[in-house]
């Protein structure tokens, strides 16, 4: 974390310095820097019987908390962290979307994961229905990562991503040639996934087509806003990296949703036109007062006044 936060320190007060001090940054951290939250968490527990963290919930913080640190070096612009999500108007929800993980059908790292911690910690037949059962089952995950990047370096803390691209790679064949071992895991594939269903760890499926992991993900994320009951006209997340809807999408796919993709230069993702790729660099999402959320790529496209 220390290396993390040499990084961000600059970006982070260039940034506050071209918002200026009439712009309001909101932190609604995810699933990578959960451990932001932790301190918080803990002085809620500590203090007694806490409310509902529900869909918004303001976090504060205090001297010496990281969170701290990260509004100091946005000055001058104002600062504050809200968490599972934020309002950004009557009808537009925005969240990371990391709760998808629980529902999602592709098997990997962080869906399976969520499958064993889910049973571990005893949850209910009928799956979570509030925040906090989603916390009580995937918090656990992310102060592992956490702990293994402190000790292990940051090839550590980002051993579960690195691994499922590995894997996606492999089994979707988009990996360099294909050796015996790749051809062997391909064929055991599909046995290793019944076998996870049948140990109550999935449902997870064999499709892990980029159509496949697209359309699980916005399934999955929907099913979240199902049981959180967000009644939001329009939803915005970033979860999955992959950014949409596209001009090439179907829109009945992503109904109310919209992702704003990732800043992770992710070349093993890019496939043969990166300029065109969902998942390359630079998207964001714009919001008016009144209107649907818009989506566009900062680093290709104008952008509007």
């Amino acid at each position: 974390m220390r290396d993390a936060l040499a990084a961000a320190r600059p970006v982070l007060s260039a940034l506050g310095v071209a918002l200026g001090g009439e712009t309001e940054v909101v932190i609604v951290p995810g699933n990578h820097d959960h451990h932001l939250l932790s301190t918080w968490l803990e002085r809620r527990m500590r203090d007694g019987a806490p409310g509902a963290l529900g869909l918004e919930s303001a976090v504060a913080w205090e001297p010496g908390d990281v969170l701290g640190d990260l509004g100091s070096w946005l000055a001058p612009a104002r600062v504050r962290a809200a968490y599972p999500g934020v309002w950004l108007r009557d009808d537009v929800y925005a969240t990371h979307g990391h709760y998808l993980d629980r529902h999602t059908t592709v098997p990997m790292f962080e869906r399976l994961g969520a499958g064993v911690m889910a049973r571990l910690a005893r949850e209910p037949d009928s799956g979570p229905a509030r925040t906090e059962d989603y916390e009580r089952v995937l918090a656990p995950i992310y102060a592992w990562i956490h702990a293994l990047a402190q000790w292990g370096g940051p090839e550590f803390g980002a051993s579960s991503h690195g691994a499922s691209s590995r894997a996606w790679q492999a089994l979707a064949g988009s990996g360099p040639r294909q050796s015996l071992r790749r051809r062997g895991l391909v064929l055991a594939f599909p046995a290793v996934v019944g076998a996870l269903n049948r140990a109550g760890i999935g449902p997870v499926g064999t499709d892990i087509s980029g159509s496949g992991l697209r359309r699980a993900a916005v399934r999955a994320f929907d099913e979240v806003l199902r049981r959180l009951d967000v009644g939001a006209s329009h939803v915005v997340f970033g979860h999955t990296h992959r950014a949409g809807p596209l001009p090439d999408d179907e829109a009945w796919e992503w109904g109310r949703l919209i992702n704003s993709g990732s800043w992770v230069h992710e070349p093993q993702f890019l496939g043969p036109r990166p300029d065109r790729s969902p998942y390359r660099a630079g998207f964001a999402v714009a919001l008016n007062e009144a209107g649907p959320p818009r989506l566009m790529n900062l680093l290709s496209s104008p952008v509007p006044a």
